[in-house]
């Protein structure tokens, strides 16, 4: 049995990159705060976009990551530094717009859209955390040889799998969040909750 073979176990491989990718992209972070904003103000349908945007944002970086972007990171840091820079810039643009939407649901749905699906995709390029959980699945669980591009495409297949839940149970979280705000002060509170906790990450992203 080869090494490739060895490891497309379930025990070997496919666990522990579910459970890798279950502690990261599962747990709290821009991404999250996110979804559950959008998910409160507009719905989980309309919040699905943002789900998707998510998901195929980061399996494109993944990709991109295998074929030797990260290697770019290694030889100029400074590049990690500008795009964290630029990302806690637009986390405090989106604060802004999470605090500034209007606190009536009906005029909500009507005057305001939520962040597009490549908006979304695109944001997981300024996200240190996306890049964190990216090299680090690649790095630690792809396999070196003739089995290294298969185990990466078996990497993304987990990923898509386990945040499919993960990404989509936020967004429900939050639409059931925004059925339980049935005054306007509670959802203006909620906005301003939402608001300073997507502030308040980027300290996770600028540290």
């Amino acid at each position: 049995m080869d090494m490739g073979s060895m490891f497309f176990s379930i025990e070997g491989f496919y666990l522990p990159v579910a459970l890798f990718v279950l502690s990261t992209a599962g747990t709290p972070g821009p991404n999250n705060i996110i979804l559950t904003a959008t998910g409160a103000q507009f719905g989980y349908w309309k919040t699905l976009p943002v789900v998707y945007g998510v998901i195929v944002g980061m399996a494109s970086q993944l990709l991109m990551v295998a074929a030797g972007l990260g290697l770019i990171f290694q030889q100029w840091p400074v590049l990690h530094t500008i795009l964290k820079f630029i990302g806690g810039a637009y986390l405090i643009w989106l604060a802004i717009k999470i605090l500034r939407s209007p606190a009536h649901q009906q005029t909500a749905v009507e005057d305001e859209q939520p962040i597009s699906f490549i908006q979304m995709a695109l944001f997981q390029y300024l996200n240190p955390k996306a890049w964190v959980m990216t090299l680090s699945m690649v790095s630690a669980f792809s396999i070196a040889g003739e089995a290294y591009w298969s185990s990466v495409l078996m990497i993304i297949l987990v990923a898509f799998v386990v945040m499919n839940m993960t990404q989509n149970a936020w967004a429900g979280f939050g639409s059931m969040i925004g059925h339980l705000l049935t005054s306007d002060k509670n959802r203006m509170r909620f906005n301003m909750l939402m608001a300073t906790l997507t502030t308040l990450s980027v300290y996770f992203v600028l540290r």
